[in-house]
This record gives C-alpha cells, structure tokens and sequence, in this order.
C-alpha cells in the first residue's frame, strides 16, 4: 500500500505519541483511539497494552 505512513505524532501525543500517531495515519480523533487502545487491553487481558505500546514506540519513527 502506497502512501501509508504510520508515524508518532509529535502534536498529539500523552506520552510517545503512538496512539496519536496511527489516529493521524487511520483519521480518527487521537481520544478515540486511545479509549479504544485502552479498552482492547483490558478485554484481552493475555496481552496487556503495554506489551504492545513499548515495542511500537521503540521501533516506529517519529514524524519529521
């Protein structure tokens, strides 16, 4: 897929800036996808967000 960067955000971020980051590749509000995050974590309780959330912001870019 062409086009597609996913990218920390650098305006929208609490704390590394993934959430706001796929919010701003995927264009929904940056507050909707982090309650999302938060809620798909407590569901799948085998994979605390965490888990996800520091390799994403270890490994994907900050925008320029």
């Amino acid at each position: 897929m062409t086009g597609f960067r996913f990218r920390r955000s650098r305006r929208h971020r609490w704390l590394g800036g993934v959430c706001g980051g796929m919010a701003e590749t995927i264009g929904w509000p940056p507050l909707l996808v982090r309650i999302l995050f938060v809620v798909v974590s407590i569901v799948l309780i085998f994979v605390p967000g965490w888990l996800v959330y520091l390799p994403l912001w270890a490994l994907v870019p900050q925008e320029s």
